[in-house]
């Protein structure tokens, strides 16, 4: 649609597609999409208005690209700086919060790929303020058909990501893949953040001979500054860009996904890969004041382990109190039946009753006095919100640092360690969004991660924000060891006082939080 044909949105921000012409571009890019027709580092906070510096020149930025949209932008966190970047360009551009978050999740896949891939998977939280409702999209790496000696997720990232972008689409989906193509094609300092995950597994990930291709440096492992390239991971981007992420589902990309997987180790059919959809779903959520908490639902079961968390510290419990209660809650759901590791295969029904009879509801109501977990992988989180008050909250992961730890020949993104076999343990994909449903109105999103304090990470700092006790910033700075976690929050609610709007990053981490006007 040209610019002309569009509705003026007034002084304060550009042009945006009607509501209408967004559900038509979202339906019409589904088929592309093979989701079928059932689903239509800088530590601490900053802001955004240094960062973007004179973009716009003498005349003034074109409609859709950095720099449009005047007056609050919104804001965006994320665990490695660049695809914080990306989603306040998004912002800036005039697209959503989940154009934002749809942007960065790919862009997170190039510069952070130890913790999030086109191999892996996730999880998001999606506040739409236009109906007044949260939404979960459940993409976690599901498991696929046993074989090879190094079992690989089924990948569920490109799809999951459509699924979150048609929820409240504003620009083109195409548009939001090119950030991420062109930091894998032209290359991309490594961050604090990534080169510190690669100098933990610098020995076995560099014994694949396509990671070292990828991920060495001049002496070793790449450290911070030096610069990745990764043409391959580029060309499949740009295939996914141009043919819709269904190909890497049914397509040419998928066959090449089979025959990558047995020289690899790993076993992926497309068989395995065609039926494999993410889902949405009703989040677990209960009133705080005048707000709605709502929380990943399982199989993303860290936000169980988040919702009873909060509860706990809602009670005035301690703080290591309250860390229990989460992981024991998390520990008997999956004790219970559920495998806890993909949308179409973890024991959730209609009901929302796991395997084992047991729901969610219940677990929070009558909570088990202890419960422990095993050894949990890593993962990453970021968190959007736009002008017109709509927010996203996304935990990411490839079920391991690194994954399989080996490369897609020729595809250039690493294969996600398959869940439930060997020692491989989901993750606690951890976060949360509140918003006052009377008002229609943002109040705080939130995510985390931090093996097994991902959980703690999304309720403590909720708590000390939603309850009064501390401002953002110093809520995040408090969480104990593992946890790390990203939030926004505004006090006077969005739309509302964008004056009252924070965004902040774990000061302990190497991300970014940009948030302000431009």
């Amino acid at each position: 649609m040209s610019s002309s044909a569009r509705n003026q949105a007034g002084p304060r921000h550009g042009a945006a597609p009607s509501a209408s012409s967004r559900r038509r571009r979202a339906g019409l890019a589904l088929a592309r999409a093979g989701l079928g027709a059932g689903l239509l580092a800088l530590p601490g906070c900053g802001t955004v208005s240094n960062a973007l510096g004179s973009i716009a020149g003498s005349s003034g930025p074109a409609e859709g690209q950095p720099g449009y949209v005047r007056g609050f932008l919104g804001g965006a966190v994320a665990d490695e700086p660049r695809a914080a970047l990306v989603a306040r360009d998004v912002l800036s551009a005039g697209g959503t919060a989940g154009d934002a978050a749809v942007a960065a999740g790919f862009a997170l896949a190039v510069t952070l790929p130890s913790r999030a891939g086109l191999g892996g998977g996730g999880a998001c939280l999606i506040y739409t303020h236009s109906r007044n409702e949260v939404e979960a999209v459940l993409f976690p790496p599901q498991p696929a058909p046993t074989g090879g000696d190094r079992p690989a997720a089924v990948p569920m990232t490109a799809r999951g990501l459509f699924l979150l972008y048609t929820r409240n689409p504003g620009r083109p989906f195409e548009e939001l893949l090119v950030p991420a193509e062109q930091l894998a094609r032209f290359g991309t300092s490594t961050s604090r953040a990534l080169a510190a995950d690669l100098a933990t597994v610098a020995g076995p990930l560099l014994a694949d001979p396509g990671a070292r291709a990828v991920f060495a440096g001049l002496s070793g492992v790449l450290r911070e500054g030096e610069t990745l390239t990764q043409p391959d991971l580029a060309t499949t981007l740009a295939t996914l860009r141009t043919a819709g992420v269904g190909d890497l589902y049914q397509g040419g990309l998928a066959r090449r996904i089979e025959d990558g997987a047995r020289r690899i180790g790993a076993r992926l059919t497309v068989e395995a890969l065609r039926p494999a959809l993410p889902g949405t779903a009703k989040p677990v959520q209960f009133r705080v004041g005048n707000d709605v908490l709502a929380f990943l639902p399982p199989p993303a079961d860290g936000g169980l382990a988040a919702a009873a968390s909060f509860q706990a510290l809602q009670a005035g419990q301690p703080v290591e109190a309250a860390a229990r209660r989460g992981l024991a809650v998390s520990a008997a759901w999956r004790a219970s039946g559920v495998n806890a590791s993909g949308v179409n295969a973890s024991g959730v029904n209609a009901s929302g009753a796991n395997a084992g009879g047991a729901t969610p509801e219940a677990l929070l109501a009558n909570p088990p006095a202890s419960g422990s977990l095993p050894a949990l992988p890593a993962s990453t989180s970021l968190v959007t919100l736009d002008r017109d008050g709509n927010a996203v909250s996304c935990a990411f992961t490839m079920n391991n640092l690194f994954g399989t730890g080996r490369v897609m020949p020729q595809l250039g993104f690493l294969a996600a360690a398959a869940p439930g076999q060997g020692r491989v343990q989901p993750p606690l994909l951890a976060a949360t969004l509140a918003y006052n449903a009377p008002m229609k109105a943002f109040r705080y999103a939130g995510a985390g991660s931090g093996q097994e304090g991902a959980g703690l990470a999304v309720a403590l700092p909720a708590a000390r924000h939603l309850l009064g006790r501390s401002d953002l910033a110093t809520a995040i700075a408090s969480l104990p060891q593992p946890g790390r976690a990203n939030a926004i929050g505004c006090t006077a609610y969005m739309p509302g006082d964008p004056g009252q709007c924070a965004a902040a990053t774990d000061p302990r981490g190497a991300g970014l939080a940009v948030a302000g006007q431009q």
